[in-house]
């Protein structure tokens, strides 16, 4: 069984302590380091190159969106979880930006979190499920203050498919030899869907394809 090698970050002992029980239930989690501040976490994930972060985004030293955005330039192959009380999209959105593939909010962490990791170490986004009610509650409003059709109806079978692709995570490259496919082909579509969606991020790409429930 291959193991899922976890750091966790959190600046509470107590929360530290009972999210590493949690997770240590599961035969396939290894909680490889543990950090109590923003500093602190971006060390121990360089240390230790763990598969996932477990990262709150309050913390000491350095906040965890700023943290996370380190590790990212880093090690771009760690998957982060960023916990969190705050449930609004901005946050979210800072996250993304910051290459957190999952967002929890820390009264659901309990139920989630198990899952969120296992989701990520897989390349794809998870979020707890108020933040996408919350998400696709937004898109509505949006929608209907605009009074436009639905966007996603402008997208070729093609374009749909790479957009899923490129939500779960995965890189032009990889696009490009699942699909079999160019390099090229796959930068023109990439191109033309974002340019459809009006969309000039991955991070505005990932909440798209949240909203639309392409990705869960």
């Amino acid at each position: 069984m291959k193991q899922i090698r976890i750091l966790l970050a959190d600046d509470h002992n107590v929360i530290r302590r009972g999210i590493r029980l949690l997770l240590e239930s599961e035969a396939d989690f290894n909680v490889v380091a543990e950090a109590a501040d923003g500093r602190m976490a971006v060390e121990q994930a360089l240390a230790n190159k763990p598969d996932v972060v477990v990262l709150d985004i309050s913390m000491p030293q350095l906040n965890g969106i700023d943290a996370a955005q380190r590790m990212t330039e880093a090690l771009p192959g760690t998957a982060i979880v960023v916990l969190s009380m705050h449930a609004d999209e901005g946050y979210v959105l800072r996250a993304l930006r910051a290459g957190a593939k999952g967002y929890l909010v820390k009264n659901s962490a309990e139920g989630d979190l198990i899952e969120a990791i296992r989701t990520v170490s897989q390349g794809r986004a998870f979020f707890s499920p108020e933040i996408g009610r919350m998400l696709v509650e937004d898109y509505i409003r949006e929608v209907r203050a605009r009074g436009v059709t639905d966007s996603y109806e402008l997208l070729t079978t093609r374009e749909r498919e790479i957009l899923h692709m490129l939500a779960e995570g995965k890189s032009n490259k990889e696009i490009a030899s699942l699909l079999n496919l160019s390099l090229f082909t796959v930068e023109t579509h990439r191109r033309n869907l974002q340019e459809k969606l009006n969309l000039h991020s991955i991070a505005e790409l990932i909440l798209y394809a949240l909203r639309k429930g392409v990705i869960a």
